[in-house]
């Protein structure tokens, strides 16, 4: 083998082994009836990043039609790190890498409005002005422990 190629071979050994949880692919379907699906993985139990997540998750399903999965770390591969975020496959947040594994309502809506997704006919029960304000107050409380 020539030197090259044991450059070559090493970098590729060397990359396995640095980016095995990054290269990692979502669990479960990528698309539901055409859908890019926004799949989740938080702790267990969850905490802040991965309740953070969760409560995205649930502001969006208020006001768009995605599909969203939510798995516990404990269902996936040994050494998986949560919380991790994909949206049809794309990973779009990590813990250690990209946000530090959480998200934001704001980017993800703009992702939805830009890929064109279905807003809900009405709005969910969670962004009405009753129920918002002790949503809100419930989220600061978990930012705050």
């Amino acid at each position: 083998m020539s030197k090259s190629a044991h450059v070559i071979a090493a970098t590729q050994l060397a990359l396995m082994l640095v980016t095995p949880a990054f290269a990692q692919n979502a669990p479960g379907p990528l698309e539901i009836n055409g859908q890019k699906v926004l799949t989740l993985v938080s702790n267990d139990p969850p905490g802040l990043r991965c309740n953070n997540n969760i409560q995205v998750a649930a502001e969006l399903a208020n006001t768009f039609k995605i599909p969203i999965l939510i798995y516990p770390v404990s269902f996936m591969p040994a050494g998986t790190k949560a919380p991790i975020v994909w949206y049809g496959g794309e990973n779009i947040a990590q813990s250690g890498g990209k946000l530090n594994g959480m998200i934001s309502f704001t980017e993800l809506a703009d992702r939805f409005e830009v890929d064109g997704v279905t807003r809900q006919d009405k709005t969910g029960l969670l962004l009405s002005p009753k129920v918002h304000s002790s949503f809100e107050a419930l989220k600061e409380s978990i930012k705050a422990k």
